[in-house]
């Protein structure tokens, strides 16, 4: 048996034995070399970090294109830390689930130390403010989810953990944005050093959101005269602090007890899969699907690492745009999102099972290359209908990825307007286009207004996932019932009239009535969701 500890990592002849690669650099002298001058610091521990951004950096250390390694802070949920990086040596393993049910394993050992990011962790804090003080440090980087940059509670108020931060100042930050802040500050007084703090979240202008959110922070500690006048300008200044644009795309799922078995039967003991108290499900093995794309804006004041040579674009902010408008708007978000309600409706809990039914697999063959691709911008570096077909061919089928509509269907009200909305409003602005043709995304917002009814195709009650706006959502079609078609679909006028939900009123285009007669129809009684299906999207 092989297990995550650092004393077991010269044992080439074991790790062999379970199938697992190891690594091919001096693991002793990594620590030592990033200890006194690290380069990369990473927040957000989880994961998408450990299956796919380390996995890079541990790429050039096998080549020797690197010498340092990447020191992991998590500052939402410090269980992350206790139970799965210190325990492990800050060790990992990664198991890339590929679509014939194998897996390729290797042990992650770019991982320097994992930091709690929290004053209230004072050896750990103080490790990290030294960490800041560094010449050395050439990126902070983040996966820490949208919600991580947003400072209000809701509307234009701020949460009031942002609030006190405001109020008090750098030295005891509560708020994740404060804690960057506050290192930034000591970096500022450090000899304003240069530093690149890169996003690497799943949202679009990723690099935007986080200096609005740094750079409103600041300029109230400032204002209250908490920081001095040109800490500011510092982080204004893109010379010296950057923020770039970047696009992430790798599905890396909760742990999956097959995989477990699979790596336990393997000779692989480290396999506990924890729950944490902010409900994060990790292990010390992350599974991952094998495609993997990141692509940034290449704006970095203080260097960088050779990261092109581990398979990462850096290319121009307007690239980096449109590789993210293609992905999120076209090529895959789309898909995910349509299978992911009509998979809620028709009982499905596997996306991969999904890819199986022929009428929502054909329906993502018509918003992917029907409707998505004749108003893709091509980004240049990638092929839009490469992209697509790997999704539908190789991603969304592969049954070793343990992925349910019900998660894809959280926070849909917060996704329609991108991932559907932008497609519909580049139909009006092309002369040779028109809105009223399209027919499957039409069909696809028709079936989520009949998702919100909470009920399934047969008729039976059905957990909605969360929403931020799932109460008002609800409280809109709460009057329709099943086999009361009549009147069904003028109900929604309220709804799809929402341009801040659709990015447009879908009625001033004509899509409005279409969306209202496809909705009536899947409120006809049980099984009419499964009809409209049959009839707009025939197989035979």
């Amino acid at each position: 048996m092989v297990s995550l500890h650092r004393s077991s990592i010269k044992n080439n002849t074991a790790w062999t034995q379970a199938g697992i690669e190891n690594i091919n650099f001096d693991y002793d002298r990594m620590l030592v070399l990033t200890r006194e001058n690290p380069a990369w610091v990473h927040f957000g521990a989880g994961n998408i970090f450990r299956g796919f951004i380390a996995v890079l950096q541990q790429t050039l250390l096998n080549t020797g294109q690197a010498q340092t390694g990447i020191v992991a802070v998590e500052a939402y949920d410090a269980e992350i830390i206790k139970k799965i990086y210190t325990p492990y040596d800050n060790l990992g393993l990664l198991a890339i689930m590929n679509a014939d049910g194998s897996l390729e394993k290797k042990l992650v050992a770019s991982i320097s130390e994992g930091l709690v990011g929290d004053p209230a962790a004072a050896d750990d804090w103080q490790r990290l403010t030294t960490i800041f003080t560094k010449p050395s440090l050439q990126i902070v980087s983040f996966t820490i989810t949208e919600k991580g940059y947003n400072l209000k509670a809701g509307g234009d108020t701020y949460a009031a953990d942002v609030l006190a931060d405001m109020a008090n100042g750098p030295e005891q930050p509560r708020s994740a944005m404060a804690k960057v802040t506050a290192l930034a500050y000591i970096r500022y007084r450090s000899g304003a050093l240069p530093v690149a703090f890169v996003s690497m979240d799943n949202c679009s202008h990723n690099g935007d959101k986080l200096h609005n959110a740094m750079a409103a922070i600041a300029g109230e500690w400032v204002e209250n005269g908490l920081a001095e006048t040109g800490f500011l300008t510092y982080l204004n200044n893109p010379q010296i602090v950057s923020f770039p644009w970047s696009m992430i795309d790798k599905i890396t799922p909760r742990p999956a007890a097959g995989v477990q078995k699979t790596l336990q039967e393997a000779g692989f003991s480290s396999t506990d899969i924890i729950c944490t108290g902010k409900n994060t499900f990790i292990a010390p093995f992350v599974n991952a699907e094998k495609p993997e794309y990141l692509v940034i804006e290449d704006k970095f004041p203080n260097g960088r690492p050779p990261l092109e040579q581990a398979g990462v674009f850096f290319t121009d902010r307007q690239t980096v745009d449109l590789v993210e408008k293609m992905k999120v708007g076209t090529c895959l978000n789309p898909l995910h999102t349509a299978l992911a309600i009509f998979g809620c409706l028709l009982g499905y809990t596997l996306i991969a099972d999904e890819m199986k039914d022929p009428q929502l697999k054909k329906l993502v063959e018509k918003i992917g290359y029907q409707e998505g691709l004749p108003v893709v911008m091509k980004p240049g570096i990638m092929d839009p209908g490469a992209f697509i077909r790997e999704v539908i061919e190789v991603r969304l089928p592969n049954p070793y990825i343990p992925d349910t509509p019900q998660r894809i269907a959280t926070d849909t009200s917060q996704k329609v307007g991108v991932r559907f909305g932008e497609t519909i409003k580049a139909y009006t602005l092309k002369p040779d286009l028109d809105p009223r043709r399209l027919v499957y995304i039409p069909l696809v917002i028709a079936g989520w207004c009949r998702y919100l009814l909470g009920v399934d195709d047969q008729g039976r009650p059905m957990s909605l996932s969360p929403d931020p706006l799932l109460a008002s959502l609800a409280a809109a079609v709460a009057g329709i019932r099943l086999g009361e078609a009549e009147g069904a679909g003028q109900a929604l006028h309220p709804l799809l009239g929402r341009e801040d939900l659709f990015g447009i009123n879908l009625y001033e285009i004509g899509l409005g009535e279409k969306i209202e007669h496809y909705f009536a129809e899947m409120t006809a009684g049980t099984g009419a969701v499964r009809s409209v299906l049959q009839k707009y999207l025939p197989t035979d």
